[in-house]
């Protein structure tokens, strides 16, 4: 057993247990708090890739795999009877988690943009951020709620999100095309990427895995075109582009996946972004970013809604809530 391994596993784990799960997931702090206790536990997991053997991970996919959602001593068992299952999933696996939510942040952005619109997600997992016209919002601003519906009336997929300032009036952008990259992407209508995506809800988050689900549906009964490819990796981002209708306005978004690209990723991506003729709309801790414009007063630790390197708003990085900036722009014509 490599010591390093090990080390790594019980720091890790005490980290999530003491930081990261108190106050989100009580049976998930539970299980971490009991793993750096039991040496067999982390043995298992020491034989996992260190790349894949995030606490959110292993705990989803042994959910995935069966494990009982009970006290640590019985996911413990379980993972002693299953060891080589997990570890075979886990190396397999990464962290995709695939919020619907975000595209309440999305919205005011991308329906500020005259379509049509060929929209193209980074990190898409199975695209369920590529579907913002298929989702019913209700935005609410103190009192007062705002509706925006599909088209065709009220969706499945409903998403809640708190605004303030000057916010423009949401409404549906015009998608006729749309296209993501991931570099494992997953398929809305198989029934173990299915149970995959909705495994990596964490036990106590209510009403995510049902959105997630009726996401799934609306995703798997009109689905787009996914790449298996690196976004960052100019020839794979420019292939993808110029498949998309010469007659739409090429959007790209990636909400949420820069912060787990490294650096030298992430640069080479907006140089990729700066040699097509698209719009780039982003969520991303501000700290990534050092040249972005309107930045002035947004904390450091605060997540933005980004416009070709303007700050529009800060948002909940899963979209719960928007704070428009007062001067950003309303619209991008």
């Amino acid at each position: 057993m490599d010591p390093d391994a090990v080390a790594a596993v019980v720091a890790r784990y005490r980290r999530f247990a003491e930081v990261e799960a108190p106050g989100r997931s009580a049976l998930y702090a539970e299980w971490a708090r009991g793993l750096i206790g039991d040496p067999a536990a982390v043995a298992v997991l020491a034989r996992i890739p260190a790349a894949r053997r995030q606490p959110p991970l292993v705990f989803a996919v042994t959910r995935m795999l069966g494990a009982p959602e009970r006290g640590y001593a019985h996911w413990a068992a379980w993972l002693a009877d299953h060891a080589d299952l997990v570890v075979e999933e886990c190396a397999r696996r990464a962290l995709q988690t695939n919020e619907p939510a975000r595209c309440a942040a999305l919205l005011p952005a991308l329906g500020a943009i005259d379509g049509p619109i060929a929209l193209i997600e980074l990190g898409a997992s199975a695209g369920l951020c590529l579907y913002p016209d298929r989702y019913s919002y209700a935005y609410r601003a103190g009192e007062a709620t705002v509706a925006v519906d599909p088209a065709d009336g009220p969706s499945r997929v409903r998403l809640a999100c708190d605004v303030s300032g000057p916010m423009p009036a949401p409404r549906m952008p015009q998608i006729v095309w749309r296209a993501g990259i991931d570099l494992q992407p997953l398929d809305a209508a198989d029934s173990d990427d299915r149970r995959f995506l909705t495994s990596l809800v964490w036990p106590g988050e209510e009403g995510r895995e049902a959105r997630i689900g009726a996401a799934l549906d609306v995703v798997a009964a009109d689905p787009p075109v996914l790449v298996a490819g690196d976004a960052t990796d100019p020839a794979v981002l420019a292939a993808v582009a110029h498949a998309a209708p010469e007659d739409a306005r090429l959007v790209i978004t990636t909400p949420g996946v820069l912060p787990h690209v490294p650096r030298a990723g992430r640069e080479r991506l907006e140089a990729a972004l700066d040699d097509l003729d698209a719009t780039w709309i982003t969520i991303d801790p501000i700290a990534l970013h050092d040249d972005w414009r309107g930045a002035d007063g947004v904390p450091d630790d605060a997540f933005v809604l980004g416009l070709d390197r303007r700050v529009l708003a800060r948002v909940d990085p899963l979209g719960a809530s928007v704070e428009w900036l007062p001067g950003a722009p309303s619209a991008r014509g």
